[in-house]
């Protein structure tokens, strides 16, 4: 799997000693800068966050060893050169941990040497959550849930408690274990008139060495929502999350706030190994945005740093 360096390449089973899930299971990211590691960005409310662990902070060790010595576990061996991408992949990897073992961070804060041990938590139960911020601002949160066809409905009765509001906000930050495209479409088909392209599929029919393209539809729903939408996304917007982003930009009908998406490769496939049993999954199709830009490199229109800048870019809109 790390070979494949993406955390949409995954086994459906686990021994205790397996690494978490990514992005699912990820809470805190950290980027390389020059010779430090530092904290970048955290998921709002979860054990990163709550350990008290704070964007900007260098880390220095992980469960007391150096980072950089730990890192070579998760880097493809197939090549001498290793890209940003699948430095960032080991990072995500190494910093999610592994089902057995409590996480030990140590970091260095104004000269001063720390230590957290942020607990990995399971997203909340809510499929949304959702609240009128002002008279003309209604907000809406997807919890992870895009993959839930009970969502629907709820998101229906959000949306139409919300219709007369002149601002909406869409928020998909926590959406990193992505979804399917008919919870996508029934979101999407509330804010259109006509139907409309949301995103390019792209297949290799290797026995005959053709490629086969679609384009997939947004139908309209319901009542149409007309007002100003804004899509708040992030390290934690993971695969149908960054469908349904890139399927309102080409609509045309919202501007994007955030950081860069998980970016999750394509879509997937499950296969299943015939003498172990042992399930497992990797993409086998190529998205795209309308416009021809694969999905995994879609940069929001309003691009910030961190969940705190996407948050303070989304009061702006409201307020």
């Amino acid at each position: 799997m790390n070979e494949l360096y993406n955390g949409h390449s995954s086994l459906s089973i686990n021994l205790n000693t397996s690494n978490r899930l990514i992005p699912s299971w990820s809470d805190i990211r950290i980027e390389k800068d020059q010779n430090k590691y530092l904290i970048k960005d955290l998921r709002k409310g979860f054990g990163a966050d709550l350990a008290g662990l704070k964007i900007g902070m260098q880390v220095t060790l992980f469960n007391g060893v150096s980072i950089d010595q730990q890192l070579k576990s998760f880097l493809p061996q197939f090549t001498d050169y290793h890209s940003p991408k699948m430095y960032q992949y080991a990072l995500d990897m190494l910093f999610a941990g592994t089902h057995d073992k409590k996480r030990v961070i140590t970091v260095v804060e104004n000269g001063e040497r720390k230590t957290f041990e942020p607990v990995s938590y399971a997203n909340r139960n809510e499929l949304l959550y959702y609240k009128v911020i002002n008279e003309n601002t209604g907000y809406v949160k997807i919890n992870n849930s895009l993959g839930n066809n009970n969502l629907i409905g709820e998101f229906d009765k959000a949306l139409d408690s919300l219709i007369s509001n002149k601002n909406l906000i869409l928020d998909l930050t926590e959406t990193p274990s992505g979804g399917n495209s008919t919870v996508a479409r029934a979101i999407m088909g509330r804010f259109v008139n006509k139907v409309l392209p949301y995103q390019i599929h792209e297949f290799d029919e290797k026995d005959y060495d053709t490629k086969r393209h679609w384009v997939e539809y947004v139908s309209p729903r319901k009542k149409t929502y007309k007002g100003n939408v804004y899509i708040l996304v992030g390290h934690w917007t993971g695969s149908m999350g960054e469908g349904i982003a890139i399927g309102f930009d080409a609509l045309d009908r919202a501007t994007v706030i955030g950081t860069p998406m998980a970016g999750l490769l394509g879509a997937i496939s499950n296969f299943r190994l015939t003498e172990t049993k042992i399930g497992f999954q990797f993409p086998t199709e190529r998205l795209y945005h309308i416009n021809g830009i694969p999905r995994e490199e879609f940069i929001p229109k309003i691009l910030c740093k961190n969940i705190e800048e996407t948050l303070e870019k989304a009061k702006e809109v409201a307020f």
